[in-house]
């Protein structure tokens, strides 16, 4: 049995029979997700490498058989199997969603293959135009520079950088000539672009297409081709960009690279829309475990299975279990959410962080007691004269803009939480009460907040703040 049945039969072991509702459950579980984390895999064979890599993807091009073949090839050889994934930096924070494609980079990594994650410090200056209405605005050198500059630190939990490489395509596009450029593209029909949906739609729309964009897919795969790639992992949303990919290496005299495309997954909004910084849905891979921790937990139930095959090492087999006892009944679907987003806040933060944020999570939303949160932010004596809207989007940063804070507060979720002897209880605030200043707020409490029982918190949604200088400060 291979090392990673063996922890396959531990796992499913814990979830036929434990209460997933017990901390110490959890707790077992997520230590041997950590475990399989950093699991030897080259005991698996070619056609087991290639099996489990397929279960986590949407689709292996040409096939799952040439992926098999291309692992006993590059065996044969002497040589290792090369591995690329690539991330624009369009934007300081990578997501969640990005390490879909990680999570499978890593296998291949811990497979004994050789793993190279690429940032498009080159590429970021024209923006990939997949699934895009409109040019994407251009950055300037100083934007991208910032924009990446946290980026090897944001992705090393997924990766061993001692062995695995971390390069920019600045490195070799910045030495491409002109001559060699339109070398290339003379063997490239502009039919390969131009058959692109998402073209065709802006074309016909009249928002127009530069030839920049057009180029994207071509400059990209000068990636590929620098590394010598077997096979690149992206999002189904890439596909067309590496499958351009495949047509510059054999135009450049190479072997095409393979293909995995990985699902897209919905954002935490529960709208349907996919994952993606500019819908504000997303969970930034630099949050703190707390904060990963409850954006998890306001996903809708529908996609905790989807959360589970994307974004954890559990098998098939493993979710297999968890459907059963869904089926039967006998778990919780708030216990499951709680273990999915332990699950998540560990492989980024550690164990014990993710078990602290459970807990703090617990004493919140499950006790109602805020008393036990160790981490929570403070509102201090010298921010009560400051508006209601602007400590929420400005001082605490809870949310982005005054339209989101009065949106939340018409949807019922601004309120002041009075705790005091044991009890809470919770005044709602309107959307005028954006406008107003704490200390306004404040005057407007029932009696007794001054007593030292008494502790008042300002709440957004899930996020939750301590006023100083009311009850015990």
């Amino acid at each position: 049995m291979s090392r990673l049945n063996e922890s396959v039969a531990r796992v499913c072991g814990l979830l036929t029979r434990a209460d997933l509702s017990s901390d110490q459950t959890v707790k077992d579980l997520l230590a041997e997700s950590a475990s399989r984390r950093h699991l030897d895999l080259t005991d698996l064979s070619a056609a087991e490498q290639a099996e489990l890599i397929a279960s986590r993807t949407l689709q292996v091009l040409p096939d799952v058989n040439a992926l098999q073949k291309a692992f006993t090839e590059a065996s044969d050889a002497g040589r290792a199997f090369v591995a690329k994934f690539g991330i624009d930096p369009t934007a300081p924070d990578v997501h969640i969603g990005h390490a879909v494609p990680m999570m499978i980079l890593s296998r291949f990594q811990r497979m004994g293959h050789h793993v190279v994650f690429i940032v498009g410090d080159i590429t970021a200056k024209i923006g990939d135009p997949s699934d895009r209405s409109a040019a994407r605005p251009a950055l300037t050198d100083q934007e991208i520079a910032s924009n990446l500059a946290t980026y090897r630190d944001q992705v090393s939990p997924f990766f061993d950088f001692d062995k695995a490489e971390f390069r920019y395509n600045g490195e070799w596009l910045g030495d491409i000539t002109l001559p060699q450029l339109i070398e290339i593209l003379a063997k490239i029909p502009a039919s390969m672009s131009l058959q692109r949906e998402d073209f065709r739609n802006r074309l016909a729309q009249g928002h127009g297409l530069s030839i920049a964009e057009l180029l994207y897919s071509v400059v990209m795969a000068l990636d590929s081709v620098e590394i010598g790639c077997d096979l690149e992992v992206g999002g189904v949303d890439q596909l067309l960009n590496m499958q351009m990919c495949r047509k510059v290496m054999e135009i450049c005299g190479q072997k095409p690279e393979l293909v995995a495309t990985t699902l897209l997954i919905e954002g935490t909004d529960g709208t349907g829309a996919k994952m993606s910084k500019s819908a504000g849905n997303y969970v930034a891979l630099n949050s703190p475990a707390t904060e990963i921790y409850g954006k998890l937990m306001s996903i809708p139930d529908r996609i905790v299975v989807q959360y589970l095959k994307a974004l954890t090492e559990w098998s098939d087999t493993e979710i297999d279990v968890i459907e059963r006892r869904q089926q039967q009944g006998s778990i919780h679907p708030m216990d499951l959410k709680k273990l999915l987003a332990g699950e998540i806040a560990a492989a980024i933060h550690g164990v014990d962080a993710a078990m602290d944020a459970r807990a703090e999570f617990t004493a919140q939303f499950s006790r109602h007691d805020f008393s036990g949160v160790q981490s929570m932010p403070k509102v201090g004596r010298e921010m009560l004269n400051e508006t209601l809207g602007a400590l929420l989007t400005k001082v605490l940063r809870f949310l982005p803009s005054m339209s989101e804070a009065r949106r939340i507060a018409r949807q019922n979720g601004l309120r002041l939480v009075i705790e005091r002897d044991g009890q809470q209880d919770q005044i709602a605030l309107d959307e005028s009460a954006v406008y107003r200043t704490m200390a306004e707020l404040l005057e407007g409490l029932p009696s007794g907040i001054n007593e030292k029982s008494a502790v008042v918190y300002i709440k957004s949604g899930r996020k939750v703040a301590r006023i100083e200088g009311i009850g015990m400060s």
